[in-house]
């Protein structure tokens, strides 16, 4: 039976109900088909991204935004991994909304790192529990800093851990539960290879039933690849796993966890007014300025637009306050440069 050990902190009980408040305010939104269609398309680009990016994956987020958009002959294996990923995720998104998706099997997890793995692995190690022992290093020593469990044990790990999710509804808050899954499956790593994409995207999945009716926009990965280090360190365990396996503790993942969700869920609820209110002429002009040369000053913006001080101001405050510009630097050194998010969703 598996009884993860974790207490629920002041911090972790403040930032799951700002997630549920966060919640409640995107699902309030409304917008048409057609704005989520392709609010979910790039979406999936992003997660594609940031996902295998994560793995090693060295291609930029131009490289993949060009691979899902065509269809390419003689991929290289690092391409694949992404058209992978992207075809996993929609594989999900669809059962998710057809309601296909009420627990989470065996049979669901073996599949999901199946499609991960299409063309990667052999079909002895895709789309089932591995048989032999696999190896965790350290990537920038090639030190081996973990030993997961034996093969023999991974198919009853796994099961006691897809009961305590599925016999867990209702009983704790599905963030803890999503987050507590994330961990256990890679604590575990039931696959010779592919576990943390198919972790990620079976917590993705977990976290649909948080009732989020944006969860196709929902790129949780993207918080992860700010820093990776640090999400390996959080994530993943050291040692022996039989060595350890009593002195695991959740809290501080799950801290780290609700932590990222809410940084998700607010960089969903920043860029979706962009859709919802058009640029003016100035701000099509400051915006133009900026994908042409990268940043503007206040002077710069002053030569195309002719706008006064305080008017210039203002307007870096209204597009700063609808994430589509972010400032840096201080004082009078301060410069815009476009979100990362508009520049890709526009």
């Amino acid at each position: 039976m598996f009884n993860p050990e974790y207490t629920l902190t002041n911090s972790l009980v403040i930032n799951i109900r700002k997630v549920g408040e966060l919640i409640g305010e995107l699902n309030s939104k409304s917008f048409s088909k057609t704005i989520l269609f392709d609010l979910e398309s790039k979406a999936r680009i992003l997660s594609s991204f940031t996902s295998t990016k994560i793995e090693g994956n060295p291609l930029s987020l131009t490289d993949v935004k060009h691979i899902l958009q065509n269809k390419l002959q003689n991929i290289k294996d690092m391409e694949r991994e992404v058209l992978n990923y992207n075809n996993a995720i929609s594989l999900l998104d669809k059962k998710i909304k057809n309601g296909e998706v009420n627990h989470i099997t065996n049979k669901l997890v073996c599949d999901v790192q199946g499609v991960i793995t299409k063309g990667l692995l052999s079909s002895s190690h895709r789309a089932k529990y591995r048989t032999e022992p696999v190896f965790v290093n350290n990537p920038l020593t090639g030190e081996t800093v973990y030993w997961p469990p034996d093969a023999k044990d991974v198919r009853t790990l796994m099961r006691d851990l897809i009961s305590f999710v599925n016999n867990s509804e209702g009983k704790i808050d599905p963030l803890i539960i999503a987050g507590i899954f994330h961990k256990q499956c890679v604590v575990i790593h039931p696959f010779m290879d592919g576990n943390g994409r198919t972790a990620r995207l079976l917590t993705k999945s977990l976290l649909a039933k948080l009732g989020v009716n944006t969860f196709p926009l929902f790129s949780f990965e993207n918080y992860y690849n700010k820093d990776i280090t640090k999400y390996f360190n959080k994530v993943g365990v050291i040692g022996n796993y039989y060595d350890i396996v009593k002195d695991i503790d959740f809290t501080e993942w799950l801290e780290y966890f609700v932590r990222g969700i809410l940084d998700e869920l607010k960089r969903i609820n920043n860029y979706l007014p962009q859709y919802n209110k058009r640029l003016e002429s100035h701000e099509k002009k400051m915006v133009k300025y900026l994908r042409d040369n990268g940043s503007i000053s206040s002077s710069e913006y002053y030569k195309i637009s002719k706008r006064a001080r305080s008017t210039r101001i203002k307007d870096f405050r209204e597009l700063t306050d609808r994430g589509i510009i972010k400032s840096v630097g201080q004082g009078k050194s301060t410069y815009y440069v476009l979100e990362d998010d508009y520049s890709y969703f526009e």
